[in-house]
């Protein structure tokens, strides 16, 4: 096999893994998504007694739970909403190929705001590392709609 066609098979197969990851990544959220909508989150007060609950279990004067007290206590049910009807859009479009880099931003954003509020554990290292590789490089090009949208509308910054 030529030097040229080994690399662009070594190109192919971590394109592969990386839409692969895409859409676990995206399955992540849209479990998220069904879980907290069959639980009834958007029309209880089910995200404000997680809040509440892990602000005792927190150091009272740190940055999580001031966060929490000050925060998100307050604004829960708008949270909730946020959090849910975020959760199936990034999934949608991180499935749908559309989007993908500012889906993967906000996807960032909630995975931050989750941290911050004390719910760190292992896995949120590589969800903010992912969200960040999804941001540079351009995976809904590979396989999505982001290519001919971008294509109809090259100054949209939607569709990069």
């Amino acid at each position: 096999m030529s030097e040229k066609k080994r690399h662009r098979l070594i190109g192919k197969i971590g394109i592969t893994i990386f839409l692969l990851g895409r859409y676990l990544f995206a399955s992540f959220f849209l479990y998220g998504f069904w879980h907290k909508l069959v639980r009834g989150w958007l029309w209880s007060d089910i995200m404000q007694r997680f809040f509440i609950k892990r602000l005792g279990e927190l150091p009272i004067d740190s940055f999580q739970a001031h966060y929490l007290e000050y925060f998100a206590i307050p604004y829960a049910m708008p949270i909730a909403w946020i959090v849910t009807v975020g959760e199936l859009i990034i999934g949608l479009c991180l499935v749908l190929g559309l989007s993908v880099r500012i889906n993967a931003a906000f996807a960032l954003f909630l995975v931050l705001n989750f941290a911050a509020g004390g719910y760190y554990n292992l896995s949120l290292p590589p969800f903010i590392l992912f969200a960040m590789l999804m941001m540079w490089l351009p995976s809904g090009h590979w396989l999505g709609m982001d290519k001919q949208l971008n294509q109809k509308y090259p100054d949209s910054i939607w569709f990069q």
